[in-house]
């Protein structure tokens, strides 16, 4: 029954989700075969990403904090003009979502976690202090906050207060064993257990926010190791109007006889695709000379610089030694910046 009452949603979804889950796949695999990157590079990366995606996420609820605000703040420089809420909900996000990019690996996906997340993200808010960590005791609305962070109108009324346990309980239970078993495509998977999750709303404050966190979380446990790299959260805030209204769109259907979540796929997805695409981006000729170890640039800079050359060329004119000319020339193949010429000693290698 409770599998059931899930996974109908997921039946019989249009040709245009499939269309961008195999989209998005591609582009992972991409990401995959080349992400043994300069690990320089990639730590400046991911601390960009954690003031860009701790802003968008905070300025989505009606933050008024702009990205140089939090990185002088994460530097300890003070901050006047800034209601002391934004700055305790700004520093509860960037150190929970620095622990998932940290340790993702570690952590476990289970409704405890959750709780533990709740309490991590608000432990700083003076607001919260007694309901961290805890499921709503009484019942609660969901608005839309314009940039003055005032509501311009309700969007639905979420699970009463005293159904939120079970109704967790189901969800999360429900999420683990799809994905453990692989049922269905995971970014399905993950963009039905959000859904619910804000239609449940099971704290007071916050929910927000920790989907955002949540979906880093489950996005990295799939596998879409770029999400340090390239901010989720400030491409939400970009389409801010259009994640407000596929949620809406979706959520109306959700109690009924016939619930679609195609509208709210179709804009996740839109988003993960974009993600996807701005992760590659990276390993492009733009990006590529700032990703390479100096030995790696050695290769490709002689490569540029000649019509084709054999393994054995390529060491000898740019003296890095043969084990590690092999490995770059792999990872320039699986990017697709490089092709091959021939088989066996006679091999060649050009610049597409």
């Amino acid at each position: 029954m409770l599998d059931e009452k899930f996974s109908k949603r997921l039946e019989n979804l249009p040709v245009s989700i499939w269309q961008k889950l195999i989209k998005i796949d591609r582009l992972k695999g991409q990401w995959i075969s080349g992400a043994k990157l300069n690990p320089q590079v990639l730590g400046r990366l991911k601390k960009s990403v954690l003031v860009t995606s701790t802003g968008a996420s905070t300025r989505i609820e009606g933050s008024k904090m702009s990205d140089e605000d939090i990185e002088r703040m994460i530097r300890g420089i003070y901050i006047q003009n800034f209601r002391n809420r934004d700055k305790q909900e700004v520093k509860g996000y960037y150190e929970l979502l620095l622990n998932v990019f940290s340790s993702w690996k570690t952590i476990k996906f289970s409704e405890s976690n959750i709780k533990h997340f709740h309490k991590e993200l608000l432990k700083y808010v003076d607001k919260d202090k007694e309901h961290r960590g805890e499921y709503k005791k009484t019942e609660n609305k969901v608005h839309m906050v314009n940039e003055l962070g005032e509501s311009v109108g309700i969007l639905f009324d979420t699970t009463k207060a005293y159904l939120t346990p079970k109704e967790m309980q189901e969800l999360v239970e429900w999420a683990i064993s799809a994905l453990e078993k692989q049922s269905y495509e995971s970014l399905v998977v993950i963009g039905n257990f959000l859904i619910e999750f804000l239609n449940i709303h099971p704290f007071k404050d916050g929910n927000g926010r920790l989907s955002r966190i949540l979906t880093n979380l489950l996005l990295l446990k799939s596998g879409y190791l770029f999400m340090p790299y390239i901010s989720h959260e400030k491409l939400l805030e970009d389409n801010k109007p259009e994640y407000y209204v596929s949620l809406r769109k979706s959520q109306k259907t959700l109690k009924t006889k016939k619930p679609d979540i195609s509208y709210w796929l179709d804009f996740f997805l839109d988003i993960i695709l974009k993600q996807s695409q701005m992760a590659v981006e990276l390993l492009s000729e733009e990006n590529i000379e700032k990703l390479l170890s100096k030995k790696q640039l050695l290769v490709w800079e002689y490569l540029q610089s000649v019509e084709e050359a054999t393994p054995l060329e390529i060491t000898k004119e740019t003296k890095v030694k043969r084990p590690t000319v092999n490995q770059v020339l792999v990872k320039l193949l699986q990017l697709e910046k490089i092709k091959r010429i021939g088989l066996g000693r006679g091999t060649r290698y050009r610049i597409k």
